[in-house]
């Protein structure tokens, strides 16, 4: 069976283009809300930031961010995500935070 192929959006049955526009919708909003949770996120980092410069404490933590990876990876596999991805997504955003948190430390010298 070959695929036919459309030009455009506009080539396909008015149900399809209306799923979508829905599907599209939906991804939107997820993207809305990740945005607002990894700002929540950050927050809470910054003032975790904050106690380390205050109290001298290194701005990276092997070991929790160890214990992170490992829990993240069993929530998305759990979730049906590649534990891979979420892996790298982690380090990612891990690798911020310590940026966050050396700036910190080096504003409160």
């Amino acid at each position: 069976m070959t695929e036919q192929q459309h030009t455009s959006l506009d080539d396909v049955a008015p149900e399809v283009r209306a799923e979508l526009a829905g599907l599209r919708q939906s991804i939107d909003n997820i993207d809305a809300a990740v945005v607002h949770m990894l700002a929540e996120r950050f927050k809470a980092t910054q003032r975790v930031g904050t106690l380390k410069a205050e109290h001298r404490l290194p701005a990276a933590d092997p070991a929790r961010e160890r214990d992170q990876i490992r829990r993240l990876r069993e929530l998305a596999a759990g979730a049906h995500l590649d534990p891979v991805f979420a892996e790298k997504f982690l380090n990612f955003i891990i690798a911020e935070v310590i940026r966050h948190h050396e700036a910190i430390a080096n504003d409160a010298k």
